[in-house]
């Protein structure tokens, strides 16, 4: 059985209680999944090296790879959804990422590895674009902010959960199997998706080849140029990367002002509410990759932690969240998200300040009730924010916004992670000065997050 939802009734109030819960199991599958992908390939990576005979920074690009393919696509891809239909977006990319997975799994080679996890990210791109877009046509309006929490759920579960799965699978198994584990769930996936997921409206215009290429070489080049600033590439490739990159930039955005349905859309970034929802998430983001990626350190150096330790620290953040972002997307049915991420990222940066302001030798439940108060702050803005941002697109714009919503995600997670490099190497290796200016920027980056999310308060829709 496959639910349509036919132009002449694309207004109609999501999918039928049976319909819904199936619909939305599957989007959480088909996310969980493409997530997962991400937080356990880097646990094996020192195993990936030694069984492939690569280097250290060889073996990176396992994850590189991945991340520039998503990041790359992503947009595309919606734009590609708003075209053909959601659904055939998301089935594709579902059996591209379930096929590629199991290529992965049978790679011997880390060049046939590399190529695997870029088709991967392929698939990946193809669930991630239009999750959002397919939960606004599976939901009822007034329990949109529900629908996305439970993305939000699954994302959270996940990244707590991945470390600990990817060391699970490591005891009894060798780091082929991080990969082959998802192919019987992406089978399930597809299947589901086949009798559940809706058809929704198409816009009937052209897909421009030439805006995918632009899009593709602009976020390639400057996350690879950001990247390469982070960890000491040579300074000519990063000028080129950067350089080329801003030029494809320049480009793109003007190709895409002259169009009535752009991939990059820049038209609704002249809605006021847009605009500062995705200002909102790249900040927000950039805060909490700058403290999941300096405080392994500190409690590694400066606390003498062992890698166990480390990970039951970091695991109350977005344990936390598991439980704030159900709450938070039933609120945001209710009250502005400009009040509701306003407040929880003004709770973020307070925890992040009580994280610096940690002693020396910290004992366990000082750290805990504090990545507690950072997981409250950083659930509370989530939901509400990722449903303003869809909200704020008109229904036939679902795509692009969707792809928007993980390209801010991705786009602030690049941007903390260089922000932590360089400020490590400006550094010199002082481990505990460096985690100190780390933090102080991540919460200046969830200070300037939440200032933004109150200007929203005042912001006209546009729609």
């Amino acid at each position: 059985m496959t639910i349509t939802i036919s132009r002449q009734t694309e207004d109609s109030d999501g999918l039928p209680p049976r319909e819904r819960r199936a619909a939305l199991m599957t989007v959480g599958i088909a996310i969980a999944i493409s997530v997962l992908s991400t937080a356990i390939a880097n646990i094996a990576l020192p195993s990936m090296a030694r069984e492939l005979q690569a280097s250290p920074s060889e073996s990176i690009w396992v994850v590189n790879a991945y991340q520039l393919a998503v990041t790359m696509t992503l947009l595309p891809l919606s734009a590609l959804g708003d075209i053909i239909g959601y659904r055939r977006v998301y089935l594709w990319g579902l059996a591209v990422f379930t096929a590629a997975a199991l290529g992965c799994g049978l790679a011997n080679s880390l060049p046939l590895l590399i190529a695997g996890r870029v088709v991967m990210g392929f698939g990946a791109a193809g669930i991630m674009s239009v999750n959002t877009a397919l939960v606004r046509f599976i939901v009822p309006r007034a329990q949109l902010g529900r629908g996305i929490a439970t993305i939000s759920l699954v994302v959270a579960v996940c990244s707590a959960a991945g470390p600990s799965l990817a060391a699970a699978i490591l005891a009894v198994a060798s780091w082929h199997w991080l990969f082959t584990f998802n192919v019987p769930f992406g089978v399930l996936a597809v299947w589901l998706a086949l009798r559940s997921i809706p058809q929704t409206p198409r816009s009937g215009h052209r897909f421009d080849l030439v805006s995918a290429a632009l899009n593709a070489a602009t976020f390639g080049l400057l996350l690879l140029g950001l990247d390469g600033v982070g960890h000491g590439q040579g300074g000519l490739w990063v000028v080129l990367e950067l350089g080329f990159g801003s030029v494809a930039c320049v480009v793109f955005v003007r190709r895409q002002n002259r169009m009535a349905a752009p991939m990059l859309p820049v038209d609704l970034f002249r809605t006021p509410v847009f605009a500062l929802s995705v200002a909102t998430s790249v900040c927000s983001y950039s805060a909490q990759t700058v403290a999941f990626l300096a405080l392994p350190f500190y409690f590694s150096v400066a606390g003498g932690m062992t890698q166990s330790e480390i990970g039951l620290l970091i695991t109350p953040w977005p344990a936390v969240v598991v439980f704030v972002a159900p709450i938070a997307g039933r609120l945001s049915d209710r009250y502005p998200a400009g009040l509701l991420g306003g407040i929880g990222l003004a709770v973020l940066t307070v925890g992040l300040l009580l994280m610096l302001a940690l002693p020396a030798h910290p004992p366990f439940v000082d750290v805990v009730w504090r990545m507690m108060v950072c997981g409250i702050g950083f659930g509370f803005f989530q939901s509400p924010n990722n449903r303003a941002l869809i909200s704020a697109a008109p229904r036939s714009r679902s795509g692009v916004a969707s792809g928007l919503v993980s390209t801010a995600r991705l786009t602030g997670q690049t941007f903390g992670g260089v922000c932590v490099a360089l400020i490590f190497a400006l550094n010199h290796g002082d481990i505990g000065a460096g985690v100190g200016a780390a933090l102080s920027a991540g919460a200046v980056f969830s200070g300037f997050a939440c200032a933004i999310s109150f200007v929203r308060l005042t912001a006209p829709r546009g729609f």
